[in-house]
């Protein structure tokens, strides 16, 4: 079902997440498929959907203060990229909380958490709970989903709602940057480059 997004579906979006359902919306990058994080049978749901292998599936966040649910500690690393790059498509990778589950995390201790770009986007994650998943919205292997009509053709069953945002203004997925190491270590080039990281960190892998 594709909805326009508008106050009154976000709304239903938020009813739907809290209910252990699935949506998809459109992030500050591509359309991402969307799940309470704490609802661990949602989460898995999303990568049954896709076909995913076991890879961490990375968060958004609605607020800065909702971190502390995610990973462990902010460390300096932490604290200068997010004050350089949020909000943005820079996704961190930090030491995740012992209480995440397995299918977030895929075992790695880690979780990618962003605080996105948009005001709009940012209210419907505060609407379902200051968080959501946002792994993108293909079949793993596929180009990610620009639009609303893309997401429904990949997913012609499985999810409850998708809210339309229009097409995405993006031309690639966002940056991936992992500190929980003493180097920071750049797992995905994306819409920030390494070249802008280097700039704010020195030297990264």
């Amino acid at each position: 079902m594709i909805l326009p997004d508008n106050q009154a579906n976000r709304e239903r979006a938020a009813r739907t997440i809290a209910a252990g359902g699935l949506i998809a919306f459109r992030t500050d990058t591509f359309y991402g498929l969307g799940a309470d994080p704490f609802n661990p049978p949602a989460v898995r749901q999303i990568i049954d959907l896709k076909g995913r292998e076991a890879k961490p599936i990375l968060l958004l966040v609605s607020d800065l203060e909702e971190l502390d649910r995610f990973i462990v500690d902010q460390t300096e690393q932490f604290k200068l990229l997010a004050r350089s790059f949020w909000p943005g498509p820079l996704t961190i990778v930090s030491t995740a909380n012992t209480g995440l589950s397995n299918d977030l995390t895929a075992g790695t201790g880690t979780i990618g958490v962003r605080l996105p770009g948009g005001d709009s986007l940012r209210d419907l994650i505060r609407l379902c709970g200051g968080a959501l998943t946002a792994t993108s919205a293909n079949l793993t292997g596929s180009p990610p989903a620009r639009n609303a009509v893309e997401v429904a053709h990949y997913f012609q069953s499985g999810l409850d709602l998708i809210l339309d945002s229009g097409e995405t203004t993006a031309t690639s997925a966002s940056t991936v940057l992992d500190v929980t190491t003493g180097v920071p270590r750049l797992i995905r080039e994306g819409e920030i480059s390494r070249a802008r990281l280097e700039k704010v960190l020195g030297l990264i892998e």
